[in-house]
């Protein structure tokens, strides 16, 4: 019985490790542009690498600054920078300790202006919905607001934000935003992760036999616990009592070996 679970909890290891996540940045608050005197933290997050990450980047005078020893202040696998100023505009990603591995870097903007646009860091995923939102330093309520795509004008909202639904890979492209009166803002790039179909045949195939592993050794489980009876031939002194007896197989061999000596 332990050997058995021992096979099936190794086997079920072996697939789980397969789908294993890769370290990723984030932000918060969940945007690729700031203003000047801002707060913004970043966090390296690996659900199976919890420690042993630091953040690091690329400025214009800067190259692989790490957190905590020239600029931001570290707390554990994060990074916070109080007060966010145009010469930090760069390049930030996630590193191990040892510099083996790193997360895919994002770009951070910080504007001297009274506008920008507020846009997903991370690749969207083909498919979900998207809200990019122009937001000016001053006014206190949304404004109108014109979005364009790589310099060509998509449409104005009047609420100052505009949501894509149902991305493609045509959607992937730079945006900006502008604000009649208070500017425009600096462009972002928005990526779109498109999942390739045979990952997607794969991850099924995955879960089936994920599935179909647990069922077994649950059955053997159940097998290796209980033992298997089966019913005797019912005798005349049972019947009168209205009674059914059953006794183990083992017993019902004996009987016959017996018979035959």
């Amino acid at each position: 019985m332990k050997e058995t679970s021992l096979q099936c909890l190794t086997f079920l290891i072996s697939l789980l490790s397969i789908t294993t996540s890769q370290v990723h940045l984030t932000v918060s608050p969940n945007s690729s542009q700031f203003f000047q005197r801002d707060s913004v933290s970043l966090s390296c997050e690996d659900e199976d690498r919890p420690d042993g990450w630091t953040v690091r980047r690329n400025t214009s005078t800067e190259t692989r600054a790490q957190c905590g020893k020239v600029w931001g202040e570290a707390v554990n696998t994060s990074c916070k920078i109080s007060l966010i100023f145009s010469f930090h505009s760069g390049s930030y990603w996630c590193e191990s300790s040892d510099g083996s591995i790193s997360s895919s870097i994002i770009n951070l903007t910080v504007t001297g202006g009274s506008v920008i646009l507020q846009s997903p860091v991370l690749p969207v995923m083909e498919g979900d919905d998207v809200t990019l939102t122009c937001k000016t330093k001053t006014a206190t309520s949304n404004l109108p607001a014109d979005f364009y795509k790589d310099g060509s004008f998509i449409r104005t909202e009047p609420a100052g934000h505009m949501t894509i639904h149902h991305v493609s890979r045509s959607d992937e492209g730079r945006y900006k935003c502008n604000m009649s009166g208070h500017g425009e803002s600096p462009s972002s790039w928005i990526s779109v992760t498109v999942l390739p179909p045979l990952c997607v045949v794969v991850l099924v195939v995955i879960l089936v036999l994920l599935v179909l592993l647990m069922r077994r050794c649950v059955h053997r489980k159940h097998e290796d616990t209980y033992s298997v009876v089966v019913y005797s031939s019912v005798r005349s002194e049972d019947i009168s009592s209205g009674q059914s007896a059953y006794r183990p197989i083992r017993k019902r061999r004996n009987q016959k070996s017996s018979t035959a000596q």
